[in-house]
């Protein structure tokens, strides 16, 4: 096999002289290399063939240092690993391809993968018909080896032709040389290059030996009359000193091209290749000797003439053996480097690939993971519509049960009323002493409220708060009014009608309970400065009214229809509960079970109430019926939503939704309303406000939508009254501003936390509150406030969870 590269091939046989120089790439190339440069390039034009013999590749190595032969290895890989031998081959000799390209002088590489360097070498030469090579010696050692009496530069020397001239280089000098036919016969020539060209150098034939680690070593051996000193040898006692040669940069390139860092190199993969290098170069030996013996034995039966010399000669070449053998190191080295490198290269391809297969692995987990949760999902969403339907289905049985229940209830209660007669009147009685020294003899101070049947008066009556109305005249105590309002209240209880105490039936006086926070109207229009309503507590102000208009309006067995529904008669209590008041206006109807839920039922009655929220229908025709009561509900509502007065507010509502500008109609002291809530609640309250009362919807429809709504506001007075809570003064630290975890007393008196203090202390001696010098930094623990810290604490984890 045989492999040329470099930008000069091809153009050798344009020049008159062509040098061959052998290299193997180690350390002692160089030297070679300069010593050819100094010699040949000054004496005119010339081009330069280097020339590599590598051994013949016969199988692939393992990385556990095996070797795999050829033929049981796939062809890609072969091929592949061939490749890469020669490409390691070319980075080794092209350093000095590049040298010899700097003076401006051509080169070409040439490689040959041959088991025997010596006919390898003699083959090129005569094939291209070189007729000047260059090879390296190795001096004479103790450890220098020789296969069957000789050494291996004497077998290149006798194996190439003998037209060609031979220079045998050693330490950038030149050591020996074999004159080509047309100058001598061919000898080989010795010279010591520590002597001068002169007549008294000692001149031998010498053996030579090819060296792996280093380079063509050559080395003395006998003496010869038949010495040629060429003139051009003058120039060997220059050296590397001789400026007219490669100057201290293309060394330094020189160096840095032919060293490596083999730090890192395995002891087992060394092993393995110096034990292939070393069987190698007894191969390359042996076959070199077999086909050149005959010339080679003359020479040894030569050298073994002279004894006394020879002992001499055996200490030289066991040092020239020592330096070979660390030339062979030095190739195992470099090569299990480049064997590294290649594991290296393999094992980042190895751990690539690894990490595609774990990301596809997550990849894969991932979409697992979310297959599992929404299984999960799906089958939770299935167990809760089972959960609902079957919920459903309770709920409709419960009913079921209830309707049954209540009306046996009903049918028993109107058999005891038809027993007992006329029900009497559960409300205690005041006598009318009592009613004047609860007022102050009606004291102008304590009067609360005057309408047009009598006046209201927030007084204390057997210790309680309450509200005492009083007719404006004893005629009034007779009146259907008074008796109507004095029986629906006596009779009925729910916590969203206002609660009849008692009365004095005689002298016109009703005793009710006190409501702190006065009527609805006040607060809407904030009479006397009032803070306003927050927009959830009218939410559920509205459910409120609703329930209990529901409660009058399934009175059994009379309907009560309250008439008079209006902002002025809702009163709000110390928590803004909202009930209904002046039940003096209140009808009855009488129900028929059998047609509650066919009919509508009327009742023919002069029209009252308060304009604005009377029933148009009921205001024209003067029947009336429980949707009278929605019409009024629903000019609640709209006021709830705006604070406006009741005249025409469906038509400024209405345009204000139809234009989106509905917000802008909202009361901004209410706070931050929910859009989309009060824009369904805005709808409600015009549909309980249509003209014609079948237009309306029944309380039936109406309390679902504002039991969700009410919902909705609780969450958000919840979420308020989380902000609102606000722990006590002396609980915050002056320092850190924010309730304390450990409090402590200084010697100025305060208390503070005690990180924060003691935080304080290290950079300052003054009291943090009064800026005053401390008498002490002692901390005394305050043990009654971090009880009463924890308390408050606790309390309010608890408060939060309810909410």
């Amino acid at each position: 096999m045989e492999q040329r590269d470099g930008a000069e091939n091809g153009k050798g046989s344009s020049c008159s002289r062509v040098i061959m120089i052998a290299l193997n790439g180690g350390a002692k190339s160089k030297h070679i290399v300069r010593w050819a440069m100094e010699k040949f390039i000054p004496e005119g034009k010339v081009a330069f063939k280097l020339l590599h013999v590598f051994p013949k590749i016969t199988g692939v190595p393992t990385p556990m240092g095996n070797l795999i032969p050829l033929p049981q290895v796939r062809d890609d890989v072969a091929v592949a690993y061939k490749k890469e031998i020669e490409w390691q081959r070319t980075e080794m000799i092209l350093p000095f391809q590049k040298a010899i390209n700097l003076k401006k002088v051509q080169a070409e590489l040439v490689l040959i993968e041959s088991d025997d360097a010596a006919v390898g070498i003699a083959k090129e030469i005569a094939q291209h018909g070189i007729k000047e090579l260059v090879i390296g010696a190795s001096s004479n050692g103790l450890f220098s080896r020789r296969v069957k009496g000789q050494l291996l530069s004497s077998v290149i020397s006798d194996c190439a032709p003998k037209f060609c001239t031979v220079y045998v280089v050693s330490k950038g000098k030149l050591e020996a040389l074999r004159p080509s036919n047309t100058e001598t016969n061919g000898n080989i020539v010795e010279y010591d290059s520590t002597a001068t060209n002169s007549t008294n150098s000692s001149s031998r034939y010498t053996n030579s030996t090819f060296d792996p680690g280093s380079t063509y070593s050559e080395s003395p051996s006998a003496s010869s009359p038949g010495v040629k000193h060429p003139d051009s040898l003058s120039t060997v006692k220059h050296g590397f000193n001789n400026n007219s040669g490669m100057d201290s940069t293309e060394l330094a390139s020189f160096q840095s091209a032919n060293t490596r860092n083999v730090d890192d190199v395995s002891s087992s993969s060394f092993k393995t290749v110096n034990a292939d290098n070393e069987s190698w170069i007894t191969d390359q030996a042996s076959t070199g000797i077999s086909r050149c013996g005959q010339a080679t034995a003359s020479r040894s039966q030569t050298a073994s003439s002279e004894t006394q010399g020879n002992i001499n000669i055996e200490l030289e070449k066991m040092r020239i053996e020592l330096r070979h053998i660390r030339g062979m190191y030095s190739i195992a080295q470099n090569e299990a480097i480049d064997a590294t490198r290649r594991l290296g290269d393999l094992s980042k391809l190895r751990n690539e690939e690894a990490t595609k297969l774990k990301e596809i692995n997550e990849k894969e987990e991932k979409a697992k993971e979310l297959a599992k949760v929404e299984k999960e999902k799906f089958e939770a969403a299935k167990r809760e519509g089972d959960y609902a339907r079957e919920r459903a289905h309770r709920e409709v049985m419960h009913r079921r049960e209830a309707e049954q229940n209540a009306a046996r209830d009903v049918k028993e209660r109107e058999k005891l009323k038809n027993v007992l007669g006329d029900p009497v009147y559960h409300y205690q009685k005041f006598t009318w002493d009592e009613i004047v020294s609860a007022t102050s003899s009606f004291n102008e101070e304590l009067k609360i409220g005057e309408g047009s049947y009598g006046c209201v008066y927030k007084c204390k009556l057997h210790y309680s708060t309450v509200a005492i109305k009083v007719l404006h005249s004893k005629e009034g105590a007779n009146s259907k009014q008074f008796h109507q309002e004095l029986e629906i209240l006596s009779r009925i209880r729910h916590p969203h009608l206002l609660l009849l105490l008692g009365a004095c039936p005689e002298q016109g006086g009703l005793v009710y309970e006190y409501m702190e926070n006065g009527s609805l109207e006040d607060r809407l229009f904030r009479k006397n400065d009032t803070p306003p309503i927050p927009w959830y507590e009218r939410f559920r102000i509205a459910w409120e009214v609703a329930s209990a208009l529901a409660f009058l309006h399934n009175n059994k067995p009379k309907a009560i229809i309250h008439r008079d529904l209006k902002p002025a008669n809702i009163l709000l209590d110390h928590n803004l509960v909202s009930k209904i008041g002046d039940a003096g206006l209140c009808t009855m109807l009488n129900l028929d079970p059998s047609s509650l839920s066919t009919l509508t039922l009327y009742k023919d009655t002069s029209p009252v109430g308060t304009l604005c929220y009377i029933d148009p229908e009921y205001q024209r025709t003067g029947l009336i019926s429980m949707k009278a009561d929605v019409y009024a509900l629903g000019m609640v509502i709209l006021q709830l939503l705006t604070a406006k007065p009741a005249v025409g507010i469906t038509h400024v509502v209405e345009d204000a939704i139809k234009g989106g500008r509905l917000m802008q109609m909202l009361d901004r002291c209410g706070g931050r309303w929910p859009l989309k809530e009060t824009a369904e609640m805005a709808l409600l309250g015009l549909q309980c406000a249509e003209m014609r009362r079948k237009d309306r919807p029944d309380l039936k429809n109406i309390l679902p939508t504002l039991e969700r709504m009410k919902d909705i506001a609780e969450k958000a007075r919840n979420l308020v009254a989380k902000i609102l809570v606000a722990p006590p003064s002396h609980f915050i630290c002056p320092i850190l501003k924010d309730v304390m975890d450990d409090p402590c007393v200084a010697s100025d008196g305060y208390t503070y936390d005690r990180r924060a203090i003691e935080m304080w202390l290290k950079d300052n001696d003054t009291s943090p509150t009064t800026d005053f010098p401390l008498s002490s930094k002692n901390l005394i623990p305050n043990h009654t406030l971090s009880y009463a810290i924890t308390e408050w604490k606790s309390k309010r984890r608890i408060r939060n969870g309810n909410n």
